[in-house]
């Protein structure tokens, strides 16, 4: 089976579908399918299960991802491949896939990756419209099929009048091989914010929030972890941490690779009060590593209260501060349980061969018909 996995873009932040687009292409790959990654120059060093192909873009009107040789190369690609899978909206790279699989067998799979929610709607409204027109309308309309990575996910899709069969198919997550109980041998206890920092995300929620509660937890540290996006958003935001006068609230930055792995082991306890998440990435990371987590209902982790792995909260100040004030009171011991928990949770029903074997059925459902698998809803 040739499969096609189309993204406008894969940093080295490696977070989000830089993450989950790659690690994607990598399990279907050792799962037998021929995978092809098409992204907007430049792209990371290629692991040996798939090939990617980097195309360049207009550098007029970057944000659009305007790439004529992108959009060649799809035409060719649908008239060989079996499916053509396309992650996110609202670029070129995301209309390219329904001009490309128009008057062939390729089947279209998309991935709105959170795009559809009413509060990403609600930004860049112009930009969106014209894009709609552009094709995007079209791109979603022309589906054989959508992938949702949650329940949430699966009602948004549906609310903006999508008909077509959708897969309800989490990512995956790598879990750690080695863990140890999370949290310093000694000193300040810390609670973690590891994301992008941006609006979406409520950080401003949670400066608030901590203003409140930090003079009653003193051996208690506020690690605010990431990049800005934009790059004056963290400015703002410390700008914010000092008007409110709290003092152990911490920026220090993005964090990769080994250097995240020990982030997340330094903390007891991570906090995500984002207004709008399809996934989640951060969540399922700070679980795999052993971090019990208190995220907003803006992202859909039910299962964080359903595992008792953490708190699954309304948006806001107050909600927030009320979560935060029993969580910090935990014992280390207490949040440690929590956190294995989790893990545990983790690994049972979020490793990438799960996830990966599940989207694997849905390709060759699309090819070969039949009943669709359970995961994916019709109606």
């Amino acid at each position: 089976m040739k499969v096609i996995q189309v993204v406008s873009r894969i940093s080295d932040e490696a977070s989000g579908p830089s993450y989950s687009v790659p690690r994607l292409c990598d399990t279907l790959g050792q799962l037998g399918a021929d995978v092809h990654l098409h992204v907007l120059a430049l792209a990371p060093q290629t692991p040996p299960t798939y090939q990617t192909h980097a195309h360049p873009s207009w550098r007029f009107l970057n944000r659009l991802g305007i790439s004529p040789v992108m959009r060649r190369a799809l035409r060719r690609e649908a008239s060989v491949a079996d499916v053509i899978h396309s992650h996110a909206l609202w670029m070129m790279p995301n209309i390219y896939p329904g001009w490309a699989v128009h008057g062939t067998a390729c089947r279209l799979v998309l991935s709105p990756r959170g795009m559809l929610s009413a509060w990403a709607l609600r930004r860049s409204v112009w930009k969106k419209r014209v894009m709609w027109y552009l094709g995007q309308r079209r791109a979603l309309h022309a589906s054989h099929c959508l992938h949702a990575t949650a329940d949430v996910e699966y009602r948004e899709i549906r609310s903006a009048g999508l008909r077509a069969p959708v897969a309800i198919i989490p990512n995956g997550i790598d879990i750690p091989a080695a863990w140890k109980s999370n949290g310093a041998a000694s000193g300040p206890r810390r609670l973690l914010f590891l994301s992008r920092i941006n609006g979406k995300k409520g950080i401003d929620i949670l400066l608030n929030a901590w203003q409140r509660i930090e003079p009653r937890f003193p051996e208690w540290q506020l690690h605010i972890v990431g990049t800005s996006d934009p790059p004056n958003y963290q400015a703002q935001m410390e700008r914010l941490a000092r008007s409110l006068g709290v003092r152990s609230v911490y920026f220090p930055g993005p964090a990769y690779g080994a250097d995240k792995t020990r982030t997340y082991q330094q903390a007891d306890l991570f906090v995500l009060p984002t207004h709008s998440e399809n996934f989640g990435l951060a969540v399922s990371e700070a679980l795999a590593h052993g971090l019990p987590a208190i995220v907003t209902k803006g992202a859909p982790w039910p299962g964080l209260e359903k595992h008792d792995c953490g708190w699954w909260i309304e948006q806001g100040v107050d909600s927030l501060v009320d979560c935060l004030q029993s969580a910090l009171a935990l014992s280390p011991e207490k949040l440690r349980e929590k956190g294995r928990r989790g893990r545990q949770w983790m690994e049972k029903e979020f490793s990438w061969e799960r996830s990966g074997r599940m989207m694997l059925e849905v390709y060759h459902w699309l090819i070969g018909g039949g009943a669709p698998p359970a995961w994916v809803q019709t109606n």
